[in-house]
């Protein structure tokens, strides 16, 4: 699917301070609370200064976004060296014996604020993954935007996402390298939408994210933003320089534990077995937790000491557990995987340290919410083939994607991908993401249209439009094939008729007919259906689509406004939930008509068939 050029809205949207957001029945997608966001915090953080007080010693900077004009936020100045501590009363030998690695470089003042040179450090003034020319979005998008309302949308937000083009568009979105909101610390910006990141399930791009902030600016926030994604990465190590230099008032044994850890790691092998030892001995957290920790400092230096771990009195998984279990190659039993939560899902789906055989396990959730495209997927199952791991039901499915792919008859090809899909391709989505292109392979045939409509969703699952829209000769009007192609078609002229909105309702077999209110949501937002058809089938179906609430109303205004991130953003607040029975044709109404209007139409025709196909 050709993508579409990103216009970067400037214009300020017009919000009073005094902005709520209204929790209303039925938009229970809208987090508690969001009535009445918090007060706006202070530009900077109490804790310590950071560099975005500092002037601009070279003037203002202009952005790619229609002549915007943003402060460039320069580094600070190296701190000069931190005077020794006033030891007062020296401590004795135990008592130095007995002192932690935090408390002993407190006491001669040996905790540096920064790890790197002066000339090495990054400006706050964009910070992200990608930038405009790779994708992203404009720089300045937000550089204009209410603090208040970027805060309450990000905070807000709270994952995952009913969508899957909607996470990927969201996930776009907090990713790109902006500037932050007028009046909101950069570092806070970077915090929040990590956060949201984190809570997505996308803790690799976190991790970017964060890494694309110097330690030295971390605040509270941040860091523990920063160890969640280390953790959701298995990456312990990689929190050390912010764990090393953080300034934080934190005694928790999590804390302590990865104190431990980056001492082993940075050649202290001596006091990072210490740390550890008092922590297992102090009883402040469980067996367990200590353990894993010991087992992965060991692995550093020598690693003389044997650690022998004991799942049998562990009745839960804890992201602590989980990271570290995988991180060190210790099998954690299947009586604790079985029945686990989505997050311990989404992150198996993509560890490299777990084997071809649990990925594959856990990458149709992956992929239906949007962390795994279709060619990710189709790699897991091609590396399951060529390792010659033929067995269980991944084996069997790789086989069958195979000939899906590679088979000569067509009809052969459709048993297999139908093979994949099983009974319910809506309850298991992510079926039709990992057999998009093997579905854009099947020939536009009278014979096969029995089964177009979830060829048709297979295909647009993974946005391969183009190669769907060869099937609109063979799908009849009104079929759930037809509604599909209406809305994905990039350019429509005429609108949806009458008869035709009439015999997709009169087909309609979906409970509460919540395919023919996504259907008419969808078309109205993208302007396919005339006002006097969405008047009649509104009243049919009960939906209102011009009742207001103060997020609808704000998500208009972005709209107008030209600003496809803020738009983003607000719609992905606005589409939160673990099924689609929670997302209302009142929401993707706005959402695909404001994304339309904004220039993100692909985005916009893809959500909304992506909405009928899963309803």
């Amino acid at each position: 699917m050709k993508r579409l050029a990103l216009a970067g809205g400037v214009a300020a949207l017009a919000l009073t301070s005094s902005l709520v957001f209204a929790q209303g029945k039925p938009e229970d997608l809208l987090p508690p609370g969001f009535d009445d966001p918090a007060p706006s915090p202070s530009a900077s953080p109490s804790a310590r200064p950071t560099a975005t007080t500092a002037p601009s010693p070279q003037g203002p900077t202009p952005s790619t976004s229609r002549g915007e004009i943003v402060q460039p936020i320069p580094t600070a100045p190296a701190p000069s060296a931190a005077p020794p501590t006033d030891l007062g009363r020296l401590p004795t030998l135990d008592e130095l014996e007995n002192m932690s690695t935090e408390e002993l470089d407190e006491l001669l003042g040996l905790r540096p604020r920064y790890d790197m040179p002066p000339g090495a450090r990054r400006s706050l003034a964009r910070v992200g993954v990608i930038s405009a020319q790779e994708g992203g979005f404009p720089g300045a998008s937000l550089a204009r935007q209410p603090a208040a309302l970027v805060r309450a949308a990000l905070a807000g937000t709270k994952g995952p996402l009913v969508s899957r083009w909607g996470h990927i568009l969201l996930r776009r979105a907090l990713a790109s390298r902006m500037a932050a909101p007028e009046g909101m610390n950069p570092v806070e910006f970077a915090a929040l939408r990590a956060g949201v990141l984190n809570r997505m399930g996308e803790h690799a791009v976190a991790r970017a994210l964060v890494q694309d902030v110097d330690t030295g600016n971390f605040d509270n926030a941040l860091l523990d933003q920063a160890i969640a994604a280390y953790l959701g990465t298995a990456d312990i190590v990689g929190a050390c320089p912010a764990v090393r230099v953080a300034e934080v008032d934190r005694e928790d044994p999590e804390w302590r534990m990865l104190g431990g850890i980056c001492s082993s790691y940075a050649g202290e092998e001596t006091r990072g077995a210490n740390d550890l030892r008092r922590v297992l001995n102090s009883g402040s957290t469980q067996r367990i937790d200590a353990l894993l920790a010991q087992r992965y400092a060991g692995a550093a230096g020598q690693g003389r000491r044997a650690v022998t771990i004991e799942w049998d009195e562990v009745e839960e998984l804890t992201p602590w557990r989980f990271a570290l279990a995988n991180a060190v190659g210790e099998p954690i039993p299947d009586a604790l995987l079985a029945g686990s939560a989505p997050y311990y899902r989404r992150i198996a789906a993509t560890a490299p340290m777990l084997s071809l055989l649990q990925r594959a396990q856990n990458a149709d959730l992956a992929a239906s919410v949007g962390i795994l495209s279709s060619s990710a997927m189709v790699d897991i199952y091609s590396m399951i083939v060529a390792a010659g791991e033929a067995e269980g039901a991944p084996a069997a499915t790789a086989t069958r994607l195979r000939e899906a792919y590679v088979g000569s008859d067509p009809a052969n090809r459709l048993a297999a991908i139908k093979d994949i899909w099983g009974a319910d391709t809506a309850s298991d989505y992510g079926r039709l993401v990992l057999t998009a292109y093997a579905a854009a392979r099947m020939p536009a045939d009278d014979e096969f249209a029995e089964d177009a409509a979830s060829l048709i969703a297979s295909m647009l699952a993974a946005g391969l439009d183009r190669d769907a829209l060869r099937w609109g000769p063979v799908v009849s009007a009104g079929s759930q094939a037809w509604a599909l192609l209406v809305l994905a078609q990039p350019d429509r002229n005429q609108p949806v008729s009458d008869r035709q909105m009439a015999n997709f309702l009169g087909n309609d077999d979906s409970e509460g007919s919540a395919k023919s209110k996504m259907l008419l949501a969808g078309l109205a937002g993208l302007g396919r259906i005339e006002s006097g058809e969405i008047a009649e089938y509104g009243q049919r179906l009960e939906v209102d689509l011009d009742r207001q609430n103060r997020w609808t109303g704000a998500i208009t205004r972005a709209a107008e406004a030209q600003n496809p991130a803020l738009v983003a953003l607000l719609a992905g607040l606005g589409m939160q939930g673990s099924s689609w029975d929670r997302m209302t044709a009142l929401h993707l109404f706005h959402i695909v008509r404001a994304l339309d209007r904004v220039g993100l139409s692909a985005e916009a025709r893809m959500i909304a068939a992506e909405a009928v196909a899963r309803a």
